[in-house]
């Protein structure tokens, strides 16, 4: 049972391949070289598919998160999860999976994140437009699931 979902919509990811689309497809195509042209606009809409959006989850053992179509995912067994707080990122950091100093960042739009704090240390950023609301359900799903195991 899902006690929170959430979908962002990937609007800088969307805009930029979309702006980026015909300056790389033209341009190959009038200079003659169609299979190439072809490859380009067929790569872009394969990252567009990739990364149109991420889908946050939480139920009562774990968080997901899965970008566009669902092929990209990944998983975050609550008990794992020490602590969580609405972050704010650079715009340094950018867009999609990054490795970044506060530890890994998966992000399809705008600065705002959730930092989650693992038992062992380490780190990540799940990006949102409602850091609020998605720091407040980990928080209670971290809870839930600590009074649930003891």
């Amino acid at each position: 049972m899902s006690t929170y979902r959430h979908t962002q919509f990937g609007t800088v990811n969307v805009v930029i391949i979309i702006a980026i689309s015909p300056l790389t497809f033209l341009p190959a195509w009038v200079a003659g070289a169609a299979p190439i042209a072809w490859m380009i606009l067929i790569f872009l809409l394969g990252i567009l598919m990739l990364f149109y959006n991420l889908t946050v989850e939480i139920d009562d053992q774990d968080l997901r998160i899965s970008f566009g179509i669902g092929l990209i995912r990944k998983r975050f067994p609550l008990d794992e999860i020490d602590s969580c707080r609405p972050v704010r990122n650079s715009w340094l950091y950018g867009w999609g999976i990054r490795l970044t100093p506060r530890g890994w960042l998966y992000n399809v739009s705008g600065l705002e994140a959730v930092e989650l704090k693992m038992k062992s240390g380490k780190t990540c950023r799940i990006g949102t437009d409602e850091p609020a609301v998605l720091a407040a359900a980990v928080v209670e799903a971290v809870e839930r699931s600590n009074s649930a195991s003891q």
